[in-house]
């Protein structure tokens, strides 16, 4: 990710963002531009997209791909997720609708170049969000689910699979992920 030069408030950064063909995160008055992804890891984000929106037939969650921003209020942190799930009503920072602020799930692919940020700086914002209770990281180069799981003390416990027949199940929205069907 490349540092912009000038220091932006956030609402310069969203009527940047807004018009930019590209994406960028946004922190602390700067903005990230985020590389863009491979083809393996396009494909995992299709195949959690389709299996989790096939689970939530007629139950009031909703899952948004890629290009949903997600504000961390705590910490200021403007990102787009690779797959975001709401329980509920979506809430949102204005009226545009493009700044979600409370998911209930959120799912990163890793990736050679973002997978750190995704494990350490990323994660501790995500912390943050008081909606959040599911964090998965998604290996594409081997199978590998890396589950965490916000607990009634605020403590996170990691289950990891990393066999094709493996299922992560998803409780807070009852969901069912089977690697084969992720890869």
């Amino acid at each position: 990710m490349d540092a912009a030069l000038k220091l932006l408030t956030p609402a310069e950064y969203l009527a940047f963002e807004r018009k930019s063909e590209t994406k960028h995160e946004y922190y602390a008055g700067n903005i990230y531009t985020m590389a863009g992804a491979s083809e393996r890891h396009n494909l995992i984000v299709a195949n959690l997209v389709i299996e989790i929106g096939v689970q939530f037939r007629k139950r009031p969650y909703r899952i948004y791909p890629s290009d949903m921003r997600v504000k961390i209020s705590e910490t200021g942190l403007y990102t787009y997720p690779d797959v975001t799930v709401v329980c509920g009503r979506p809430q949102f920072e204005d009226n545009q609708s493009d700044i979600l602020l409370n998911p209930t799930v959120i799912i990163e692919v890793l990736s050679k170049s973002t997978e750190g940020y995704d494990r350490g700086k990323k994660f501790q914002h995500y912390r943050t969000i008081d909606t959040l209770m599911e964090y998965l990281l998604i290996a594409q180069d081997s199978y590998h689910v890396e589950h965490y799981v916000r607990q009634t003390d605020g403590q996170w416990l990691l289950s990891e699979a990393t066999h094709l027949q493996d299922i992560v199940h998803l409780p807070t929205i009852n969901c069912d992920l089977t690697l084969a069907d992720v890869y």
